[in-house]
C-alpha cells in the first residue's frame, strides 16, 4: 500500500497539464487563452499535486488532532484569500459583486433579499405551499434568508461561512475515507479535497454548490459512523435520515442517491456490528418513514414527475444547448457520456465567449480529467480483491449520482458534476494507495489519454459553434 501521494506522478501531473495547453494553445492559436488564466491554472494544478505530495509525506506522523487542525486551518486559509480576492476581482471587472455568469447566483441573492423583509410564515407558504413550484430548489434560499435575517443583507457574509463549511468539508472527507480504508488514506482524502481548485473557487460563487456538497459528505460520515457503532440510537439513526431528506430541498437526484446509498451500504455492509438481520430491519424501517416524514409527498411527487419528464428533459437540454450555438450537444447523449463521466467534465483551456467561469475553473477540470484513472483504479481493486462490499456507501452514492447526470441533459455542465466529488475524491486516495508496479506501468499511457481529452475538447468546443 502507497501511503502518500508520489512526487513522480506530481510532477507528471504537472507536465501533462504544461503539454495539454502549449498543444491547444499551438493547434488553436486564433482562440488561446489569455496568460492570466494560464498562470491561474497553473497556480491551481501545481498547488493540488505539488502541495497534495509534500504535505502526504511530512504530515503522515502527526496524531489526529494535530493534523485535523492543519487540515482545517490550511483548507480555511485557501477559501478565505479566494473569497476576498474574487470578491474585489469581481467589483473591478463587472462592477457588481457578482462574477460574469452570475445569472443563477443573483436570482438566488435577489430571492433572498426580498424574502428578508417578508414574516417566516408568508416565506414557508411561497416555498412549501399552494405558489411553490417545487422543493428542490427551496433549501438554498430559505439557507441565504437565514443568513440575511441574522446578519443583514451582505453578499460576503455567505461567501466567508462557505469557506468554513467547505473546510469543515475536508475534514469530514478525511474522517469517512480514513475509516471506510486506511488512516493514510485519509489523510491523502483530506488533503486533496482541502486542494481540489474547483471546491476553493466554488467559496467565490453565490451559488449552492458548497453547502450541497458538504451535506452529501456529512451524510456519508454520519452513515458510515451508524454502520460501523456496536450501540446506537435514536439520535445516531435520524442524523443521516435527516441529512438525506435535507438534500431533496437542494437537488431531487442528490436526495435519491443519498437514499440509494443508504439502502444498499445497509443491505451490503459487511461491517461486523451489521450481521445481525434485526439491526439491518430496523435501520431500513426507520430510514423509510423517517424519509417520509422529512421530505412529505411533495417529494415523491417530485422523483416521480423526473422519472415521467426524463426523456424529454433531455430532449429539451439538447434544444437549449443548440439553440445557444453548441451545434453538436446532440451527440452527447447518455451512451457517449456514461462511460466518461468519472474523468468529466473536461477542461476548457481555449478562449470562449461568456465562458469566464470554465476559463477560470480550467485547471480544477484539468486535475478531474488526470485523476479519474485513480478512479477506475480504485473500482477496478475493490472488485478484484473482492472488497466491493466494504466500500458500498461511497461507491454506490458515487456511481447512482453520476449514473443519473451520464444520462441527463446535464452530462457535460461542470456545476452538475461537481458534488460527485464527494465520493471521487476519496476513490482517488483510494486509488493512489493501490499503486504497485504493474498498473503505475498502465499510468503512463493515461497521460497520453489526458492530452488527446483536451486537446480533443477544445476541438469539439470550438467547431460545434462554427469557430473553425
Amino acid at each position: 500500500m502507497v501511503p502518500f501521494f508520489p512526487q513522480q506522478i506530481a510532477n507528471r501531473a504537472l507536465l501533462t497539464y504544461g503539454v495539454s495547453v502549449a498543444l491547444v494553445s499551438m493547434v488553436f492559436f486564433s482562440h488561446s487563452m489569455s496568460l492570466m488564466y494560464i498562470a491561474l491554472g497553473f497556480v491551481f494544478v501545481a498547488g493540488f499535486f505539488n502541495l497534495t505530495s509534500v504535505w502526504s509525506v511530512r504530515w503522515k506522523r502527526m496524531n489526529e488532532d494535530q493534523f485535523v487542525k492543519m487540515l482545517f486551518g490550511v483548507a480555511l486559509g485557501l477559501r478565505l484569500i479566494w473569497v476576498v480576492a474574487s470578491y474585489y476581482y469581481y467589483i473591478e471587472t463587472t462592477g457588481t459583486e457578482f462574477d460574469k455568469d452570475a445569472r443563477d447566483a443573483t436570482g438566488y441573492h435577489y430571492q433572498a433579499s426580498w424574502f428578508y423583509y417578508l414574516p417566516w410564515g408568508e416565506i414557508f407558504d411561497r416555498c412549501f405551499g399552494a405558489k411553490a413550484v417545487g422543493i428542490s430548489d427551496a433549501g438554498y434560499p430559505l439557507y441565504l434568508t437565514m443568513i440575511y435575517k441574522m446578519f443583514g443583507v451582505h453578499v460576503m457574509v455567505p461567501r466567508i461561512i462557505k469557506a468554513f463549511i467547505g473546510a469543515w468539508t475536508a475534514v469530514l472527507i478525511y474522517k469517512l475515507s480514513a475509516r471506510t480504508f486506511e488512516e493514510s488514506t485519509g489523510r491523502m482524502a483530506g488533503l486533496m479535497c482541502a486542494l481540489m481548485p474547483n471546491m476553493i473557487i466554488y467559496c467565490g460563487y453565490h451559488l449552492k454548490e458548497i453547502e450541497m456538497i458538504f451535506l452529501e459528505v456529512a451524510f456519508l460520515e454520519r452513515m458510515d459512523y451508524l454502520l460501523r457503532i456496536r450501540k446506537y440510537n435514536f439520535l445516531n439513526i435520524m442524523v443521516p435520515i435527516l441529512l438525506a431528506g435535507i438534500l431533496f430541498f437542494f437537488r431531487t437526484v442528490l436526495g435519491l442517491a443519498a437514499v440509494f446509498a443508504f439502502a444498499t451500504s445497509t443491505l451490503f455492509s459487511v461491517s461486523p456490528t451489521m450481521r445481525r438481520g434485526w439491526k439491518r430491519t430496523a435501520i431500513i424501517g426507520w430510514s423509510v418513514f423517517a424519509l417520509v416524514l422529512a421530505t412529505g409527498g411533495t417529494a415523491v411527487t417530485e422523483v416521480e414527475e423526473l422519472w415521467e419528464n426524463k426523456s424529454s428533459n433531455v430532449e429539451r437540454k439538447r434544444m437549449e444547448q443548440t439553440g445557444l450555438g453548441n451545434q453538436w450537444a446532440h451527440y452527447a447523449t447518455g451512451t457517449v457520456m456514461a462511460p466518461m463521466i468519472v474523468a468529466l467534465p473536461f477542461s476548457t483551456m481555449i478562449e470562449v465567449e461568456g465562458q469566464e467561469n470554465q476559463m477560470t475553473k480550467h485547471g480544477g477540470n484539468f486535475v478531474r480529467n488526470f485523476m479519474a484513472f485513480f478512479a477506475i483504479l480504485a473500482i477496478y481493486e475493490a472488485i478484484r480483491q473482492k472488497k466491493w462490499r466494504d466500500f458500498a456507501l461511497i461507491g454506490s452514492f458515487t456511481i447512482a449520482y453520476l449514473g443519473v447526470i451520464s444520462i441527463s441533459g446535464f452530462s457535460n455542465s461542470e456545476r452538475f458534476l461537481l458534488p460527485g466529488l464527494a465520493g471521487l475524491i476519496p476513490m482517488w486516495a483510494y486509488g493512489i494507495s493501490q499503486l504497485n508496479a504493474k498498473n503505475y506501468r498502465m499510468m503512463h499511457y493515461w497521460f497520453y489519454v489526458v492530452v488527446v481529452m483536451e486537446v480533443g475538447w477544445a476541438y469539439f468546443k470550438l467547431g460545434s459553434r462554427g469557430l473553425f
